[in-house]
């Protein structure tokens, strides 16, 4: 848990409510947390899932790893201490929109439960939806696709502490969703988070 560094705050509350917020959307906010291993397929999903969200007239956004990391946390590189500031971070930002009453959808490789723990905790504590969706794939899979070359690079020694190689990956053991792109196709995946979002009764 960061430390509050700052002295002589105090929070101001405003009078609008999220109920008037969920009214006026005509949707509840929440954050969906896409994590998996690099080249599972999290960020397709989200993109493919943010588009039929905005097609069909809700307000969504999507937080993206490698984005986030050429602003917000620029200043971050990829060791554990960074990593897990990286995700603080990201809590923090999916709670301020889901807050606001846009379906947040979060592509990270939050590869500590800890960390991805903590972003929910963040949510339960403010009454926020949360649904963590584990996108699923064998490491070998993975490798074969290597959109960015990266795990060629770590297999050779050029990229130090890549989760999946010389870095863990703690998957989620109470995921609310389940996505194996190993054997789902897109369509079918969107479909799943669409489904999930649904029966929370978060789109209406």
């Amino acid at each position: 848990m960061a430390e509050q560094v700052a002295t002589n705050i105090t929070w101001h509350d405003g009078t609008v409510t999220r109920h008037e917020r969920a009214a006026c959307l005509q949707q509840t906010g929440a954050t969906v947390w896409f994590t998996g291993l690099s080249a599972s397929g999290k960020s397709t999903i989200a993109v493919a899932v943010e588009q039929v969200l905005i097609q069909r007239g809700h307000a969504a956004y999507r937080l993206d790893g490698d984005n986030i990391r050429m602003g917000l946390n620029k200043n971050l590189g990829f060791s554990a201490e960074d990593r897990t500031e990286n995700i603080r971070r990201i809590g923090e930002v999916s709670k301020l929109f889901a807050d606001a009453g846009v379906l947040c959808l979060s592509s990270f490789i939050s590869p500590y439960a800890a960390d991805r723990d903590a972003a929910r905790a963040l949510h339960d504590e403010a009454g926020i939806p949360f649904i963590e969706c584990y996108v699923e794939v064998d490491l070998a899979i993975a490798e074969e696709r290597d959109p960015k070359g990266l795990y060629k690079k770590a297999r050779a020694g050029e990229i130090k502490g890549f989760t999946g190689i010389d870095d863990p990956y703690e998957a989620p053991a109470n995921a609310e969703l389940v996505i194996n792109t190993g054997t789902m196709s897109l369509e079918a995946s969107v479909a799943a988070v669409l489904a999930c979002l649904e029966g929370r009764d978060l789109l209406t």
